[in-house]
């Protein structure tokens, strides 16, 4: 494996990609339709497929996180106590992390199609028997599954659409991707919300499976039938697999993912009890969350063609970081609701420059090939930091303070920075 993330860019063009299978060539390049393009307009069937892989990406998150807000509240309406509740959380981020690098590894094997598909029937059947369960266990199992189809779906979407794309349109591609997965984690909790106040708690669980059996249909009817190892990928072999992981590169952008989400944990656990502390009432504390998730979205694709024109990724990706660590110290130093406000936007903003640049560097660091595992341990990496800030944060903060709390998750994000800069400081 060759440690330079520039050595590694697939530099084909997107027609040559689309049509590198047999099965996927005419139902996307038409006649007339094999132009090359230019810099900031990609041909047809790279904006389709793409296009394709948002849109089922949307139908996936905007269902599965439906049910995120609705599924503690019935919890809680059944007897079920909150150590219980969060233990049923907690097991679905050990899965999700668990299982998304050899997941990944799985995708590269199997193909896209077929693993994006199980994925999705997953999570469609846990939504439709969250409709019967009346037992602490009943959740525990359906969470456990919960877990195994986002770590089926995530990591495999994630590299197809790198291989869909050019070297040249991959911080974009990330931009437009990730700005729908965002739109739809905001809007989908928003929207069970609504849906549970109209019709109880249980409807909820009917509507966000057939949501996500849409999308398992648009994967079965328009999503193409690739496999890695089509367009020159050797993820499979095991020599491939152990090479991964001297790759420098990659395990710098794995331990970037780790801090980075480390210190948006800090934000999505912690805040709320801090800011309540503070006096901000619960429809205050929730805005916090909207602005987070809103600006997190919505800059992602400027800062995705921002990324395709730099010279060096890694410019955005310390950019980002800095913004993530200066507001954990400013949550922090916050005591009034437009200053939890403010640091709200700029943790958003931050994640999207970051984030946006670092699943680029990642399509770079690997061949196509191996994009599935590189992006599965991308994903673990995201679910571990959340974790690890939820399980050992609330320690520092019960023997000092939240200032404390967040003042260490922002040391803990710089030494983390730190690392990524130095593993990745081999890239010409």
């Amino acid at each position: 494996m060759n440690k330079d993330i520039h050595e590694t860019r697939d530099t084909r063009s997107p027609e040559s990609i689309a049509g590198s299978d047999a099965e996927a060539a005419p139902l996307f390049l038409g006649p007339g339709e094999a132009s090359a393009g230019d810099a900031d307009h990609p041909p047809r069937p790279f904006r389709l497929l793409v296009g394709i892989c948002c849109l089922i990406a949307f139908t996936c998150y905007f269902g599965s996180y439906m049910r995120l807000p609705v599924v503690p509240l019935y919890a809680s309406s059944l007897g079920i106590d909150t150590t219980r509740i969060g233990f049923i959380n907690s097991v679905f981020f050990f899965m999700a992390g668990f299982l998304s690098l050899p997941l990944g590894a799985v995708s590269d094997r199997m193909g896209a199609k077929p693993m994006a598909a199980a994925g999705l029937l997953i999570l469609a059947v846990t939504s439709f028997l969250l409709y019967f369960s009346t037992h602490f266990f009943h959740f525990l199992l359906l969470y456990v599954m919960f877990g195994v189809g986002i770590a089926a779906f995530g990591p495999t979407m994630m590299s197809a659409v790198a291989n869909f794309a050019p070297s040249t349109h991959l911080g974009r591609v990330y931009g437009w991707y990730t700005t729908a997965l965002f739109c739809a984690m905001s809007l989908g909790p928003a929207a069970g919300g609504y849906a549970a106040r109209e019709f109880g708690f249980q409807p909820v669980f009917l509507i966000s499976g057939a949501i996500i059996l849409g999308g398992f249909a648009l994967t079965v009817g328009l999503f193409p039938g690739t496999r890695s190892r089509k367009i020159g990928g050797n993820g499979q072999s095991l020599s491939g697999f152990l090479a991964l992981f001297k790759n420098r590169s990659l395990m710098g952008c794995w331990a970037a993912t780790l801090g980075g989400c480390f210190g948006l944990g800090m934000f999505i656990t912690f805040l709320p009890l801090y800011a309540g502390e503070q006096g901000l009432p619960v429809s205050q504390i929730g805005l916090l969350f909207f602005y987070q998730g809103m600006f997190n979205a919505l800059s992602r694709f400027p800062f995705g063609i921002l990324s395709d024109r730099m010279s060096d990724r890694r410019i955005l990706v310390v950019a980002g970081f800095i913004g993530i660590i200066a507001s954990n110290v400013g949550f922090g130093m916050s005591a009034r609701a437009i200053h939890f406000m403010m640091w709200a936007i700029l943790l958003g903003i931050s994640m999207g420059l970051a984030f946006t640049s670092v699943g680029a560097l990642v399509a770079e660091a690997v061949s196509p090939g191996q994009r599935g595992l590189a992006m599965g341990g991308y994903n673990a990496a995201i679910f571990f930091g959340l974790m690890m800030s939820s399980a050992s944060m609330g320690a520092v903060i019960q023997k000092a303070d939240f200032s404390t709390g967040f003042f260490t998750a922002a040391v803990i994000v710089l030494i983390f920075s730190g690392v990524f800069y130095l593993m990745t400081a081999n890239r010409t």
